[in-house]
């Protein structure tokens, strides 16, 4: 008998139990990843507004995150741990303010030492490469007084990718390239601005060497603002773009397999493009990228408008005099870092340019910095260091402002950035 009792106390009890209990086999959140300088972080959650008339605190909240991909490991601290909530507001379902919404956004710590943060990882994939991919990236959001908990993503808001067309294909002799494009608003001509990706970004996924290192920059308000609209057009190497015949890397001593099918891919884009300004193509790349931009430049001397190369990996050596000729009329900017241990400066970028104003190149400037460091100051600012190879943050953020020899780079006596430069180039 007193068997039964309980059974009937517990079917009469538990549609009263708090929803806390219910939502958390079934409670789902919104993550919102926002891209910056070293790559993309998550850095807010929304969940609904727990049911309470208490005023809400982000000390209320716990966030969990567990990080995983079948088949790679995870060092110990990047696989599992408690995300740091920085402060709560009421919003709607798209995290913006809203007083009376029916949401609750939180705001979290994301930095570039903070693993947890991250929902990419750089690790070596089934095909041998290692480069940026995309992980699995699981929430655990708990409102502490209640019990109530959100476990399931149901929706994910990344804003520097969404306005960016992400199913780009091209075929060209048996080489498949994927690529990433945004349109600008508005009638009219428009330039387009190319970015090639570093060695870390191959594979088919075109969102990767968009948001790894901040590349979506190039369509942000402020740039566009600067071009009164510009393409963006990012390809993407199933490998990478130094790959020669032999699988190896080549450094401008042998030939690579794809700036071949790349030119036929920008060719394409622009012929299927024809608001875009023929007179102001504007090549650039990091590291892998920035070899295949200087190897474009090099094939087709008469084609770009201007160049713009950061952490350059073509080696000086391999650079006729004859190739020299062909593209010192054409503007470039070159960024790097003295303490790129990568692309070394002394082998790649120092000596191209030198020899470039040698023979008389009107318009080749060289920013080199001593470091890369926190442009925003958030995280130590000139005390921060980035890797000495990440010098393409200062092109991403138009931060590059001066030449070889510390002075301004001037247009009409007038100091540009790197940017502001690019906009005035035309063929």
């Amino acid at each position: 008998m007193k068997r039964l009792y309980f059974i009937l106390f517990a079917l009469l009890i538990v549609p009263f139990l708090s929803t806390s209990a219910q939502s958390t086999a079934d409670g789902t959140y919104t993550v919102v990843i926002d891209a910056y300088d070293w790559g993309p972080g998550v850095n807010k959650v929304i969940v609904p507004k727990p049911n309470t008339e208490d005023r809400l605190s982000h000390n209320d909240f716990e966030v969990k995150v567990e990080r995983s991909k079948e088949n790679v490991e995870m060092r110990s601290g990047e696989a599992e741990g408690i995300r740091k909530v920085l402060y709560a507001y009421p919003s709607n379902a798209d995290g913006d303010r809203d007083e009376n919404g029916l949401f609750t956004t939180l705001v979290l710590l994301v930095a570039p030492n903070d693993a947890l943060s991250s929902p990419i990882k750089y690790y070596r994939s089934s095909n041998g490469r290692s480069s940026n991919q995309w992980i699995d990236y699981e929430l655990n959001v708990t409102y502490v007084p209640s019990g109530t908990t959100w476990n399931k993503e149901g929706r994910r808001i990344i804003p520097d990718l969404d306005i960016f067309e992400l199913n780009g294909s091209f075929s060209h002799k048996n080489i498949d390239l994927t690529y990433a494009s945004f349109t600008p608003e508005g009638d009219g001509s428009f330039p387009l601005i190319i970015w090639l990706h570093g060695g870390g970004e191959g594979g088919t996924d075109p969102s990767i060497p968009l948001i790894a290192n901040k590349a979506t920059n190039y369509a942000s308000k402020e740039i566009q603002e600067i071009f009164k609209g510009a393409y963006v057009l990012a390809p993407q190497t199933p490998t990478f773009w130094m790959q020669s015949a032999s699988g190896e890397y080549t450094r401008g001593d042998t030939n690579d397999i794809y700036n071949e099918a790349l030119m036929a891919l920008i060719k394409e884009f622009v012929k299927n493009n024809p608001k875009i300004d023929s007179d102001r193509l504007y090549i650039g790349g990091c590291s892998n990228g920035g070899y295949m931009s200087l190897k474009l430049l090099l094939n087709h001397p008469d084609y770009f408008a201007a160049g713009y190369i950061s952490a350059l990996a073509y080696h000086n050596e391999y650079i006729s005099d004859e190739q020299l000729n062909s593209i010192k009329n054409i503007p470039i900017w070159f960024v790097h870092s003295k303490d790129d241990t990568t692309t070394i400066p002394e082998e790649t970028v120092i000596p191209l340019y030198e020899r470039l104003i040698e023979v008389g190149a009107p318009n080749v400037h060289l920013s080199l910095y001593n470091h890369v460091i926190d442009l925003n100051g958030m995280y130590g600012g000139e005390d921060y260091h980035f890797p000495g190879h990440w010098s393409w943050i200062y092109s991403h953020d138009n931060d590059a402002d001066f030449d070889y020899n510390g002075r301004p780079v001037l247009i009409n006596d007038r100091p540009l950035t790197i940017m502001e430069w690019l906009a005035q180039q035309h063929k």
